[in-house]
């Protein structure tokens, strides 16, 4: 559990600190800082702290009773869109995040403010270009369907917390798991590999880097801007072939890709471009890094990949 060593550091309770994101967003806000705990229990005198399932209604409460968080930044989330199980996607991104949104309601010292993570996976196949906060949602997969859920399900809470959604687009960077589809190519690459395997290559991403995403929420509990919903994205978007192309000008070498049937998803999104006017309004401008510089950084970096959920 990443803290610092000032007691008197304002608290940010993170949940998912020990994820992808959720690392990243730790060294963010100690950087600014803050004194970062994630949900965790201590279940007796001589034991660690243990993590929390968000579905366990009990322990949730417990752990933020304790944390007695100046701010929240809620991460934790089956987050992989073709995770194959949809009732735990469900279970978990949103009956645990109403689990968690209860106890922090419930608790002595309320937060001055509680992000929650959405995702811009809820937009499905919009036409807008640059996809705004104003965009009518039409999720397209069961992941989506949870996030925007989710999102409905927290109203009920805004009149006892403060929260803040972001709807954040995708987004790689060191550490993230291989099964995402930017890890993969570049671990291919890094393994020297000469043939890879991809699903459908039809698609347009708007890609960030994961520490200018870090750098977003850091910036976003300060602002506290309880009742906004903003998009984090870098407004650029990038096809496949072109990572590919960035990835063959970095390794010195292009790879032979085969589409794999098994790996196409008929819901799968097929632009996804967004604009963060919005979000710069509250928290200023905000780190603009190539897409080729963060794939240079994840194929150079010898950091383990991610846990599975993040």
């Amino acid at each position: 559990m990443a803290s610092l060593s000032d007691s008197r550091a304002p608290v940010a309770l993170v949940t998912g600190h020990t994820g992808f994101t959720g690392r990243h967003v730790a060294h963010a806000l100690e950087a600014a800082g803050w004194r970062v705990v994630g949900l965790m229990q201590r279940t007796s005198e001589d034991a660690p702290d243990v993590a929390v399932d968000l579905l366990d209604r009990e322990g949730v409460a417990s752990s933020v009773q304790a944390a007695g968080a100046d701010a929240v930044i809620h991460l934790a989330a089956i987050s992989f869109v073709a995770h194959g199980d949809a009732e735990a996607i469900y279970r978990v991104n949103v009956a645990g995040t109403r689990n968690l949104l209860e106890a922090l309601a419930n608790a002595g010292k309320p937060p001055a403010i509680v992000v929650l993570a959405s995702s811009a996976n809820i937009y499905g196949n919009s036409t807008d270009d640059p996809i705004t906060e104003a965009t009518s949602p039409a999720p397209a997969n069961d992941y989506a369907v949870s996030k925007l859920a989710m999102e409905y399900m927290a109203r009920l809470w805004m009149d006892r917390l403060p929260i803040a959604i972001t709807r954040p687009f995708n987004y790689t960077g060191v550490g993230q798991a291989d099964h995402f589809l930017i890890p993969k190519i570049v671990a291919h690459f890094r393994r020297g590999e000469r043939r890879i395997e991809l699903g459908n290559l039809q698609v347009w991403r708007d890609f960030s880097d994961v520490r200018m995403v870090a750098e977003a929420y850091a910036r976003l509990v300060s602002a506290a801007p309880a009742g906004g919903t903003f998009n984090i994205c870098s407004g650029r978007v990038y096809s496949i072939q072109d990572v590919l192309d960035m990835m063959a000008d970095i390794a010195g070498y292009r790879i032979d890709v085969r589409v794999n049937p098994d790996f196409v998803r008929a819901t799968d999104v097929e632009r996804l471009s967004g604009s963060r006017q919005r979000l710069e309004a509250v928290v200023g401008e905000l780190p603009g890094i190539p897409l080729s510089e963060t794939l240079r950084w994840m194929y150079e970096s010898s950091a383990p990949s991610a846990p599975r959920w993040d």
